[in-house]
């Protein structure tokens, strides 16, 4: 609420004594004498740019317009009575009669003054409504035809509501005046003395804090109860954004004290700090300077670090700044610039390293003591950048602790599995509040040297190019001997040398790596190991780790060979030996309670407790091995953990040609279904089948595990074999597995992961194994170990498939009755 306020916002105390004394009050008397007043039918009209005089309420006008002085001068020399009507748009100057609301109100003059700024105020009084006609003339000043508006604020039905709504509406008047503090005490005495109801709504509604357009139409209500039900409602809105101002203000109040109260204890901590002899700013400082003498970096960093020293100096410690430029010179003086560990590259003791932390392996080891070799002849410390790959729990990321061993520098390893910001590489720059190096840096400060060797763990699951950039991208620079001589990090805005970190990443699989990613690093494949180098790996490594982290003692547990082999074949299916760690540790659990319970132990581990220990084996190597069906065919398959070995299933029966496929099967998978059965379509003389039979059956083939996604062109010739077998009722070889692209020509093309193919059909006991011709080079490569006991079989057409994989003897069943 504005009380007392005139149209341009200034209040009374602009005015002379005489404009102080006007109290805004109506006598019963004078409603009733207003009421019987007589309209004239021509009024002088003067126009308001930005307020509405209501009935009975008193107002001071600072008048601009020349009319509307010359208007008042002349008017309060005779009558003294206007008629006040507001403007719907202030900022014309000379309104028309469209410029006018229709509805005005009848004013007397109270009294005019001349300001001490030579502007001219009018206190004018409303007395009742009316609806403005038409303009008669608008020279020297507006006269206006006017007519009668209908008041009904003396017909309103004055009862209990009405009564409590009047109540409410005086109590929030008076809330609201003792809440604003610019609103002299004495207006809510003011309004509790107001008897009048209708004087009462409109006194408060011309001093309301609403826009000129909501007075208007406060003022154009004939009824009185609906007035002050609008009235009402409006209050409400003022006395929340009173409270809620008051409550910005007391908090802004307290915060200030509180500053106050800081700044002053502040001071004193400051007197009784320098009293003890420093600020604890001051001695961080010199902590810093401290650290700096001993540091070994070069020119360029140097003048960084003193210059941003100095700016430290400079700035007030309590402000956000001085943190953020702490921990940025803390980040330099930590670094190990130019600080190196000597390193070891006595070759022997690398190769003993090597074999007492992984058994098996050699191919690998030998890879790596080349690398150690040329480091040592080159003498510039310049690493390779290595890159294990191979399926999960084989070694890698031991592998590269096991280096750092051998060759006596520190390990850091950093795990890139889902990561997706590039900032995580490159670091942040220091604009940002939380700012931080990347994690490049950050590992190279905790490593405490400069020739670390780092491993890059899990780089094919970086995450791929979003809004927050491409951290594959990133890493182009951190892997390139050319380029991480100068790694710019954003946080330290420094080029920091990386070329004497030994990086090693590891990777499961290089088809998600980036092309330009894995072109800079020396691929190093570790596949899977052989049943006997699994046992070894348990005897030397497994148990002994498990019996020392459950608590046993060597005397009080020993595993036989023929447990671990009975663990690894039916209770693990994977290239590594995670899943056989897991395992031991189990059993070696179980013996543990049984050991604290006091119960009877046995000292060494039979293979018939296994069953009550890890429960039923989950894997079974015999599930296909004793089918006595044609049709069923074993295929050789890699996955993310290594080889498989996978069946294909064939059925013929009663149709019009159809081919389904079932089995979670991918596109490249389906396609190579559609190309075997094509081409045996097109070849049914070769296979002495008549041509008719495929336009009579439905050929449907599943591959278990039917919840398995599968897919790859690698299963082309078992699909082949296995519709060969189905439609000639030659049933396939036992001990025969095969993996072999196919074409529509009926080629037969080489395919991937040999090793791990050839290791999964040892553990399903697999004798005959038939490839492409092309990938004998592939098993020559392979250690003598992991192929002993088998047969290959090498083929460069599909219809060899029918001599090499299938029975000659055909079953009596018919395919089709």
């Amino acid at each position: 609420m504005e009380i007392f306020l005139n149209s341009d916002g200034s209040d009374f105390s602009d005015l002379t004594d005489a404009g102080k004394n006007f109290i805004p009050m109506l006598s019963t008397e004078e409603e009733k004498k207003i009421e019987a007043e007589k309209l004239p039918d021509l009024l002088p009209i003067l126009p308001l740019k930005n307020t509405v005089l209501f009935p009975g309420v008193v107002i001071p006008i600072t008048l601009s317009r020349d009319k509307s002085i010359r208007l008042v001068k002349e008017i309060y020399k005779k009558e003294r009575i206007i008629g006040v009507v507001a403007q719907k748009d202030p900022d014309v100057e000379d309104p028309d009669l469209k410029d006018l609301h229709r509805v005005g109100t009848i004013a007397g003059i109270v009294k005019i003054l001349h300001m001490p700024d030579g502007s001219t105020t009018v206190i004018i009084q409303g007395k009742k409504r009316f609806r403005l006609e038409e303009l008669t003339r608008k020279e020297p000043y507006h006269l206006a035809r006017i007519s009668a508006y209908d008041d009904s604020d003396k017909k309103v039905k004055v009862d209990q509501s009405f009564k409590a709504l009047i109540s409410t509406i005086k109590d929030l008047a008076v809330k609201i005046i003792k809440l604003s503090p610019n609103i002299p005490s004495e207006a809510a005495l003011a309004l509790k003395n107001i008897k009048s109801y209708s004087f009462l709504v409109n006194f408060i509604a011309s001093n309301l804090n609403v826009e000129v357009a909501e007075k208007q139409d406060l003022l154009e209500i004939k009824d009185l109860k609906t007035r002050a039900n609008i009235v009402l409602g409006l209050l409400t809105r003022e006395l929340q954004a009173v409270e809620l101002k008051n409550q910005i203000q007391s908090k802004v109040k307290v915060d200030i004290d509180k500053q106050q109260r800081d700044y002053i204890l502040s001071q004193q901590l400051k007197k009784i700090q320098e009293e003890l002899g420093g600020t604890p700013h001051e001695q961080q400082f010199n902590e810093l300077k401290e650290k700096a003498k001993n540091k070994k970096w070069s020119r360029r960093v140097k003048e960084v670090f003193e210059k941003e020293l100095s700016k430290l100096q400079r700035m007030n410690p309590s402000a956000m700044e001085y943190s953020m430029q702490m921990n940025y010179l803390d980040t330099l003086v930590e670094l190990p610039w130019e600080s190196y560990t000597p390193d070891n590259f006595d070759l022997k003791r690398a190769a003993k390293i090597l074999d007492d932390d992984h058994y098996g392996l050699e191919k690998i080891k030998d890879r790596i003591l080349e690398y150690l070799a040329v480091l040592k002849l080159k003498g510039d410390m310049k690493s390779p950048i290595l890159c294990f790959v191979g399926p999960p729990g084989v070694g890698k990321t031991s592998l590269g602790k096991s280096i750092s061993r051998a060759i006596g520098r520190n390990y850091i390893r950093m795990s890139l599995g889902g990561l997706r910001d590039e900032a995580e590489i490159r670091g942040h720059r220091r604009t940002y509040v939380g700012a931080m190096p990347g994690r490049i840096i950050q590992n190279i400060k905790k490593a405490k040297s400069s020739n670390p060797v780092f491993v890059l763990d899990e780089v094919d699951k970086v995450g791929q190019q979003t809004f927050r950039g491409d951290p594959a991208s990133a890493l182009l620079e951190v892997l390139d001997p050319e380029q991480n001589v100068a790694f710019h990090d954003n946080y330290l805005e420094i080029d920091y040398d990386l070329s004497r970190v030994m990086f090693i990443a590891t990777a499961n699989s290089l088809l998600q790596v980036h092309p330009a990613l894995k072109d800079r690093m020396e691929v190093i494949n570790l596949s899977g190991y052989i049943l006997e180098e699994k046992v070894e790996i348990a005897r030397r490594h497994l148990i002994p780790k498990q019996m020392k982290e459950h608590g046993l003692k060597k005397n009080q547990l020993t595993f036989n060979r023929h447990v671990l082999e009975r663990v690894i074949s039916e209770y693990t299916r994977e290239s590594g030996v995670r899943m056989l760690e897991k395992n031991i540790a189990n059993i070696i659990r179980n013996k543990a309670k049984s050991i604290v319970l006091g119960e009877d132990v046995k000292k060494t581990v039979k293979v018939d407790e296994l069953h009550k220990i890890l429960g039923l084996p989950p894997y079974y190597r015999d599930t296909y091995s004793k089918h006595d069906v044609a049709g069923v065919v074993k295929g050789l398959a890699w996955t993310w953990s290594g080889g498989e070995v996978l069946y294909v299933e064939v059925s013929i029966s009663q149709g019009k040609g159809e081919l389904s496929m079932t089995g979670s099967l991918g596109d490249v998978m389906k396609e190579s279904a559609t190309l075997a059965y094509e081409y045996m379509k097109s070849h049914a003389d070769m296979l002495n089948l008549d041509p008719d039979i495929f336009g009579k059956c439905k050929v449907h083939i599943h591959v278990p595990e039917g919840a398995t996604p599968k897919d790859g062109p690698s299963a082309g010739i078992t699909i082949f074999t296995a519709l060969a077998s189905a439609f000639t009722q030659r049933k396939a070889k036992p001990d025969v597995a095969m993996t072999g692209e196919i074409t529509l020509r009926g080629k037969v093309l080489p395919v991937g992961g040999i090793k791990e193919k050839i290791l999964a059909a040892k553990r399903a006991k697999v004798t005959d194994i038939i490839l492409s011709v092309h990938n004998k080079k592939d098993v020559e490569e392979i250690n003598p170990l992991y192929v002993e006991g088998l047969n290959f079989q090498y083929i460069n057409e599909m219809i060899e498939l029918t001599d090499v994989a299938l029975q000659k003897q055909k079953q009596k069943t018919k395919i089709l009755s």
